[in-house]
């Protein structure tokens, strides 16, 4: 028989890609989507799947409505990405960000004990748990210290699936993926705001990147590499929770290097600190640092230690870091040269 799976957050970066995915394997994919007056669906239409998916309204704050859904359909797996994902506005909106992150989580988790107990559940861990790294490289037994309210709130949906999965039986499962990227990645996020803007600036536009600190450090992979250590979890006999990782670590400042290096342009840096300003090779400002973009706290440095996901998920990424940013340097250039709005 064909299975059923509901994803929450489709409209997404994962979203999109994991629906993509499943689709491919012949799944009914079912969309839980917010209601709203704007159009969210970009990114599944770019990857040309909007038709192919069930769309459900579906709210992480509303219990009721979360129990009639899964009570009504009955998944055979439901992956939870829905998120107020942007770390940086979390410190804005902590009570919120707990609520859907934290709290929303529980929710889908209750309503499988109550209305569907044989749906497996897949949880959007992160890497921000870390935090304050107390070791490296990170791996699934390396303690948290969360240094933000998105991470605190991940804090607790990533024990809320330990404690269901403990208590009630329930095949559930968390992936701590570290920073993954794409060219459907937001344009809030650091990733495509340095490619967005440098594909603008090669086409003559004059602006300039403002950026925070370039000396944090990630993880970073393709989203679309990610999502198939989302689906191999839920595949497997026992529940368990993976970091997803590509085991690299690289600065914001490489990535922008590289991104730049990628349109024939040659940075130099001018000042320390607050005060560094990065030209190109004919003197042209190219960015500056806005303490604005600088969290109440930072977190410095993530690595992952995906051994244990490649040992029993067979798991790996496909994309290299430079891939990575040649690919979404690649797709923003091109859209911009087009003419094509980007989103």
């Amino acid at each position: 028989m064909t299975k059923k799976a509901l994803i929450t957050g489709i409209t997404g970066q994962d979203g999109a890609y994991l629906s993509h995915f499943l689709l491919g394997k012949g799944y009914q994919v079912y969309g839980g989507i917010r209601r709203s007056s704007t159009d969210s669906t970009w990114r599944l239409k770019e990857l040309q799947i909007l038709n192919h998916i069930e769309p459900i309204f579906l709210e992480l704050l509303e219990e009721s409505n979360i129990n009639h859904i899964v009570r009504t359909l009955q998944p055979d797996e439901i992956y939870n990405l829905g998120a107020m994902s942007f770390v940086q506005t979390s410190f804005d909106y902590p009570l919120y960000t707990a609520n859907v992150v934290g709290l929303g989580a529980m929710r889908l988790l209750e309503a499988i004990r109550q209305e569907s107990p044989n749906t497996r559940f897949y949880q959007a861990s992160s890497s921000e748990m870390f935090g304050k790294v107390t070791e490296n490289p990170q791996s699934e037994q390396t303690a948290f210290h969360p240094r933000s309210p998105y991470a605190i709130s991940k804090c607790f949906a990533h024990f809320s699936v330990l404690n269901y999965r403990e208590a009630y039986n329930i095949h559930a499962s968390s992936g701590m993926l570290f920073n993954h990227e794409s060219p459907l990645r937001g344009l809030e996020f650091v990733t495509r705001k340095i490619t967005s803007t440098l594909a603008h600036i090669a086409n003559g536009k004059k602006i300039i990147l403002e950026l925070g600190n370039l000396d944090s450090k990630r993880d970073w992979g393709f989203a679309g590499d990610y999502i198939k250590a989302m689906w191999l979890m839920l595949q497997q006999d026992k529940a368990d929770d993976y970091v997803i990782a590509t085991e690299e670590s690289h600065t914001i400042r490489e990535f922008l290097e590289k991104s730049a290096g990628y349109l024939g342009l040659k940075l130099t840096s001018e000042g320390e600190g607050v005060d560094e300003k990065i030209y190109d090779q004919n003197g042209h400002l190219i960015a500056k640092i806005n303490p604005i973009h600088f969290r109440p706290t930072e977190v410095d440095l993530l690595l992952g230690d995906a051994s244990k996901a490649k040992t029993i998920l067979k798991w790996k990424p496909e994309h290299s870091f430079d891939k990575l940013v040649k690919v979404m340097m690649e797709a923003d250039f091109d859209k911009v040269n087009k003419g094509i709005s980007l989103q």
